[in-house]
């Protein structure tokens, strides 16, 4: 999601304030308030001080009490000038190109009754220009701005010092402000400005109000972060019925459109013969005489009663007529039409008629008629009956008009006065097909008058009772059509002249043909051995193939399969299974590279499941990255309970090949079905977010949760997890494809200890050769845990990956320490070959200046490994030296690497001698490893400061001053008791120096020739 814009409010300016600033200072001789010019001869008020000719400066300018205006966590935005030490003469060893930040918490204004012990250090402030004589006597102002945070804050308000301790400086002014998330509407939820919180790494929530005409459909959640920005959305709300969304509104729905029901759907246009007589309509009037039945949805058009049927015929036989029509010409607009019958009896005229008496018997029914005939019996002889035929649907009672009809009038004759003709007697089968039938029969004995027509009924055997149909014909021939094939029918036949009509013939039975096959018995043979011959062909080439392709190399490289892997006291392993059986190799499998498709959304769809977005719902954010943010929700799955997931979402406004890229990753996840390889359990690809739904590790990353539980697992538990995260890079290296970022941050851990590798964005399928690699042109490299090969020419291989492997031991040994210590904390990025390479310059707060990564490259190329971490037993920390072997041909493969985990796990004896410290960094490694021979160039100037800031733990540096310690003599005689004396209570912290104390008593012994003075 985008970055709103961010809000600051100031709490104090001192730009805007004109004269004096009001502030303290102490002692008297040390700040002083001067009002001068600048550059462009502007009047500025200024704090100045100069004291470098005299040592030991201790110079307190504090600012007046500030509110903090409800704000957790507050930044100093401080613009000052700081003249160079060496452009003053006479002041070496006095002068100073430093000062200190503090600040004071407090519930009121003290006045002028603070302490200098009551204040604590933000930091120390550097000038990045310094100014000389020279600039002086130009006016060249050389301004620097620096800006610090503060926090968090829990009193009413706070007051800000700074501190000289010796240096000529100049504040010329002060901003103190803090961040809000500005206010927004998201997702038709308004949210209002939100302090951000009290740390650089905390989430406000904050529950948004629907806008206006709108509901919830979930209840609505942003996160404000510290830096003012709203991260990804949670929850909505819809539009109420009649409203649409519009520009992060709900608007009416205008005139002649409509909207039934809440939702994200728009307003739609009125259904035909419909409108809207106002804005926000949730449904449409029906037009002048058109309705719209109780059952019809909003959605339906409105309809009219239909017309009246056409093509009413009747034929009487004595007392009894039957009526026949068709459909209306205009239905109405709708499929649901009935007829109903309306019988009048006229005795004299038709302009004196009525109704027929209740003896009149309509068969089959006199209302709500499906079919469009009707027999009415029962009628009086020589009597003037007139029949309305109505059409009637679903709107017909809606309308206030009379209903259309067609009219027939008839009489009838008299009763049984002339007989109906005699029964047709001969009937036989002319032809019959698969489906129809010609009949012919011969005209009855006795016609009784002029035969008018013969009527045919036919149906199938044993189902006269469920349905039959008839057929009329003027001649004694006919054909009937529309049969099913391979159906035996019932054909009977009778006559009708204008006394009626006679009885039926007998029942005739006749089968219709069978259907015949497409293709003759020589063309399916034909087709069947084209078939055969075409799968021999096909299963050669598949056996020529994987002969002199894919095991080629296993047959040919067999010096290199029988060299066995020698690590230390373990057991050499074997490349083969343990049950797998002898003399056979395990046939390879290979997987799919998205990168390769045409059309990357096809590789997404080959390996991946589409998940309805309805179906997951997120609780709340548990990390961020640079693609989008990463969030723990619960996916719902039908029949089963809720299942806790992990899901990354990618940021809105991403480009395309972000998208391709993002989706890539989930294609190669989806290939991968081990229990050491995190599990995709889909994709959401059809919302505005595309989201990747893995399973929920509850431990997060090993790295973490290494540092978290320091020192709270035994070896055996560790070389477990790294078993774990072998087996799983066996796997992948056995399908063909390298990881490329493998390090302890990209395994996750669940709540059994179970480690999964993660983080599939840059792992690539190689192809079916053991010893294939893969060479990118460019792009970031993570240098610590990258291989030299890989660093220096880009190629990446199965045996690159072990080297991480190597270094993702050291990490898990070292219980999540960094590899290679106070090197730049971001992967250095690499430039196409030939073209100089950018290192970064970021840095850790708090550690000695970073280590040039060309230096550490340098290092490891000329020979230097990482040293043993405290306690790690030996055979490890050879298997360690192996994973980082030069050549990479001499490195160990994933399968022996397991081996021997599988081995130190059964045989926990051979974890017990612990590696001596026989390695110390060159001295590229500035303050990781100190020399303490002597001759070293600096040495003489090591504090135990140093070595505090070399271990990462300067923030004991007052315990150690406190307890006398103040030589690194003195702390080499230190033991355990002595350590918990100074109040270092974590007992990781505890064991990291007493760790680093070994590692320099151990260098010490070993040092031949003079030592140096402790």
């Amino acid at each position: 999601m985008p970055s709103c814009l961010l809000l600051t409010v100031n709490l104090l300016d001192t730009s805007t304030i004109h004269g004096d600033w009001g502030w303290l200072t102490y002692p008297a001789h040390g700040w002083d308030s001067i009002n001068e010019v600048d550059e462009s001869f502007r009047p500025i008020h200024t704090y100045q001080v100069c004291n470098v000719m005299s040592p030991n400066q201790n110079n307190w300018l504090r600012t007046s009490w500030v509110p903090r205006d409800g704000a957790r966590r507050v930044y100093a935005e401080i613009k000052f000038t700081l003249r160079d030490c060496n452009s003053i003469p006479g002041v070496l060893g006095t002068c100073k190109e430093t000062f200190n930040l503090h600040y004071l918490e407090s519930d009121r204004d003290l006045g002028a009754s603070t302490q200098e012990s009551q204040f604590l250090k933000i930091d120390t402030i550097a000038a990045d220009e310094s100014f000389t004589g020279a600039d002086l006597g130009v006016r060249r102002l050389k301004l620097n701005t620096e800006v610090r945070g503060v926090g968090p804050l829990s009193k009413r308000g706070f007051y800000l010092a700074f501190q000289d301790i010796g240096a000529c400086l100049a504040i010329l002014s002060l901003r103190i402000y803090y961040k809000k998330c500005p206010a927004m509407v998201r997702n038709l939820a308004a949210f209002s400005e939100a302090v951000t919180g009290a740390d650089s790494s905390s989430l406000v929530e904050v529950r948004g109000q629907c806008v206006r005409h709108s509901e919830e459909r979930d209840t609505p959640k942003m996160y404000c972060s510290a830096e003012g920005e709203w991260l990804v959305p949670i929850g909505k709300c819809v539009c109420s019925a009649g409203y649409e969304e519009r520009r992060d509104a709900c608007m009416a729905c205008e005139l002649g459109f409509y909207k039934s029901a809440p939702g994200d759907q728009l307003c739609a246009r009125c259904p035909p013969h419909s409108h809207s007589a106002t804005p926000a309509a949730q449904t449409c009037r029906c037009d002048l005489s058109y309705y719209r039945a109780a059952l019809d949805p909003p959605s339906a058009a409105c309809t009219r009663p239909p017309s009246a049927p056409v093509n009413l015929i009747s034929s009487v036989n004595g007392t009894s007529v039957t009526l026949e029509w068709a459909p209306p010409l205009d239905p109405g607009g709708r499929s649901d039409i009935t007829y109903n019958a309306v019988c009048r009896r006229c005795p004299w005229t038709l302009s004196h008629c009525e109704a027929c008496g209740s003896g009149t018997r309509f068969v089959p029914q006199q209302t709500s008629l499906a079919q469009a005939s009707l027999l009415v019996a029962n009628l009086l002889a020589h009597m003037n009956y007139s029949f309305w035929i109505e059409a009637v649907n679903g709107v017909s009672n809606l309308s206030p008009e009379p209903r259309s009809a067609a009219v027939v009038n008839i009489t009838t004759n008299q009763a049984a006065a002339t007989p109906a003709p005699s029964q047709v007697v001969v009937i036989r089968q002319e032809r019959a097909g698969q489906t129809s039938v010609s009949l012919l029969w011969q005209e009855p004995e006795q016609p009784n008058g002029i035969i008018l027509e013969y009527e045919i009924k036919y149906y199938e055997k044993d189902k006269e009772m469920q349905s039959y149909s008839t057929l009329k014909a003027v001649t004694t021939r006919a054909t009937v059509s529309g049969l099913k094939p391979g159906t035996r029918y019932v054909f009977q036949v009778r006559a009708r002249t204008s006394a009626g009509c006679g009885r039926f013939s007998q029942a005739m039975e006749v089968e219709t043909g069978k259907p015949r096959p497409r293709y003759d018995t020589r063309t399916i043979v034909w087709i069947c051995l084209t078939l055969i011959t075409g799968l021999v062909v096909l299963l050669l080439l598949l056996i020529c193939k994987k002969r002199h392709c894919g095991y080629s190399k296993a047959f040919q490289d067999s010096d290199e399969e029988k060299m066995h892997y020698q690590n230390g006291q373990a057991p050499p392993p074997v490349f083969l299974p343990l049950n797998h059986p002898p003399g056979k190799f395990p046939e390879p499998q290979f997987c799919a590279e998205p990168h390769t498709y045409e059309e990357p959304g096809r590789a997404g769809r080959s390996f991946t499941r589409e998940i309805e977005a309805s179906r997951i719902h997120i609780e709340k954010i548990i990390g961020s990255g640079e693609s989008g943010e990463v969030c723990y929700g619960r996916l719902q799955v039908p029949g089963q309970r809720d299942m806790p997931v992990a899901i990354k979402a990618l940021k809105a406004g991403y480009t395309e090949r972000q998208r391709q890229d993002f989706l890539s990753e989930a294609a190669i996840m989806g290939q991968f079905d081990h229990p050491n390889i995190i599990r995709l359990e889909g994709v959401v690809t059809r919302g505005r977010l595309a989201m990747i739904v893995t399973e929920y590790m509850e431990n997060g990353s090993l790295d973490a949760f290494l540092r978290t539980h320091d020192g709270q697992f035994t070896i055996v538990q560790l070389v477990g997890m790294l078993r774990g995260v072998g087996a799983g890079m066996r796997y992948l290296s056995d399908l063909g494809y390298i990881h490329r970022d493998l390090a302890a941050r990209n395994v996750l851990v669940d709540g059994h200890l179970v480690c999964k590798v993660s983080d599939f964005g840059l792992s690539r399928a190689l192809e079916d050769d053991p010893e294939a690699a893969y060479t990118t042109a460019g792009g970031k490299i993570p240098i610590r845990w990258t291989a030299p090969e890989a660093i220096a020419f880009r190629t990446f291989s199965s045996a690159s990956d072990v080297w991480s492997f190597g270094v993702v031991m050291w990490e898990v040994l070292a219980y999540g320490e960094r590899p290679y210590w106070n090197m730049t904390n971001q992967d250095v990025s690499l430039g196409p070959r030939g073209e100089t390479q950018q290192w970064g310059s970021n840095r850790e707060p708090g550690l000695s200046p970073a280590l040039c990564p060309t230096q550490v490259i340098s290092s490891v190329e000329e020979g230097y490994r990482l040293p043993a971490p405290m306690g790690c037993p030996r055979t490890l920390h050879q298997l360690m030296l192996d994973c980082w072997h030069k050549d990479r041909a001499q490195r160990p493969r994933f399968s022996q690497v397991v081996s021997v985990l599988d081995a130190l796990i059964h045989s926990p004896e051979n974890l017990r001698a612990t590696a001596t410290v026989s390695r110390c960094p060159p001295p590229a490694f500035a303050r990781s490893c100190f020399d303490l021979r002597g001759g070293g160039s600096g040495s003489e100037n090591l504090t135990v400061g140093d070595w505090l800031d070399s271990i990462r733990m300067g923030r004991y540096r007052d315990h150690f001053a406190a307890g006398g310690y103040s030589s690194l003599g003195m702390v080499l005689r230190m033991n355990a008791q002595d350590v918990r004396a100074l109040g270092i209570t974590l007992m990781g912290h505890q064991k990291k120096i007493l760790g680093s104390i070994q590692t320099m008593r151990a260098q010490l012994s070993s040092t031949q020739g003079p030592r140096r003075h402790l």
